[in-house]
């Protein structure tokens, strides 16, 4: 299938070992095909690095040796988000980042290239929990939070860890085409293209105490009742102020509408109920989206799963009988 397409990974001391073991199984599993992918291991130093799960993992050579690579794939690491970056790493990315012809980023690997000034004016994401924190932290790059994988260009980043497979799957398609890639997700049991954005996955939204007292009132009002009125008028009467006025506490504070506000704590009791196995139209009633057809019709454009295939997903697995009795104790 033409010729070597060298695969270089970028390790570090810390880095998520699935971000580096995922991708490079599909590409593995790509040249029992016929592809013809080489993977390379490198780090800054040329020294070997300690992974999340504590095993040891050696290299190849240091960031500098390799002078030519078709595709540069730079993981994450659970660091990358609240501590410094070595500089080392940000000079090797952005060294490497000028041989290769391509450039992966898996989950919080997208730190190391905003770092690196990569990501500017450019679509990225990264694992949900951190997508705020890019955003904040790096306002020239345009954060797509609820994508899987983004390309913009040469330059492609993914959310969180298994985001980084199905972004090395896709990658496969687009160099040997769809059948192969086909054959993979079979053989490895993956999705060709999984169901939904990675907003499924989110835990609920994280509010900060707003300090103006109305505001904090009505955040936990509608936190604890769900399903009562909430247009702007009512929540105008609620807090005492005019609807202009809760508009600019709401956009002030929480960096939203209220409607946008409410919408998402309904979304996240629905999804709640959901998980734990409550039926389509009591979730519909409890969570205050009225009827089981606006709560599909916000799921399809929030989640882009319907609520009983989010349900499906989500709730607590049921063990198959025989299989339940392998697990009891004896």
């Amino acid at each position: 299938m033409g010729h070597s397409h060298t695969i270089a990974f970028l390790v570090f001391d810390g880095v998520k070992m699935l971000d580096v073991a995922g991708p490079a199984e599909v590409f593995a599993e790509a040249n029992k095909l016929g592809a013809r992918y080489s993977l390379t291991y490198l780090s800054p130093s040329g020294d070997p690095v300690s992974t999340s799960i504590g095993l040891p993992l050696p290299v190849d050579s240091d960031s500098s040796q390799l002078t030519r690579m078709d595709t540069l794939v730079v993981p994450g690491g659970d660091d990358l988000p609240s501590k410094p970056i070595p500089t080392e790493l940000v000079d090797a990315v952005q060294s490497l980042h000028r041989r290769s012809q391509r450039l992966v980023a898996i989950c919080t690997g997208a730190f190391i290239l905003a770092k690196a000034g990569i990501l500017d004016h450019r679509q990225a994401t990264t694992h949900w929990e951190h997508a705020r924190l890019l955003a904040a932290a790096y306002p020239d790059i345009r954060v797509r939070p609820d994508s899987l994988f983004v390309a913009d260009g040469e330059v492609f980043t993914s959310a969180g860890v298994s985001a980084g497979i199905d972004l090395a799957l896709a990658l496969v398609e687009r160099d040997h085409g769809a059948s192969i890639a086909r054959l993979i997700a079979q053989r490895l049991v993956l999705f060709m293209q999984r169901p939904g954005g990675q907003s499924q996955f989110s835990a609920p939204l994280s509010i900060e105490t707003p300090k103006n007292e109305p505001l904090r009132k009505a955040v936990e009002l509608i936190a604890a009742r769900p399903n009562a009125d909430y247009s702007l008028g009512s929540l105008a009467r609620l807090m005492g102020l005019s609807t202009r006025q809760v508009a600019r506490l709401f956009a002030a504070e929480l960096n939203t509408s209220p409607a946008k506000f409410v919408e998402q704590m309904r979304l996240d009791h629905a999804k709640a109920m959901l998980a734990d196995g409550r039926s389509i139209t009591k979730t519909a009633t409890a969570a205050g989206f009225g009827s089981p057809e606006t709560m599909r019709r916000i799921f399809n454009q929030r989640l882009r799963a319907s609520p009983s295939e989010y349900r499906a997903r989500f709730h607590a697995a049921r063990v198959p009988d025989e299989v339940k009795g392998q697990l009891q104790p004896s």
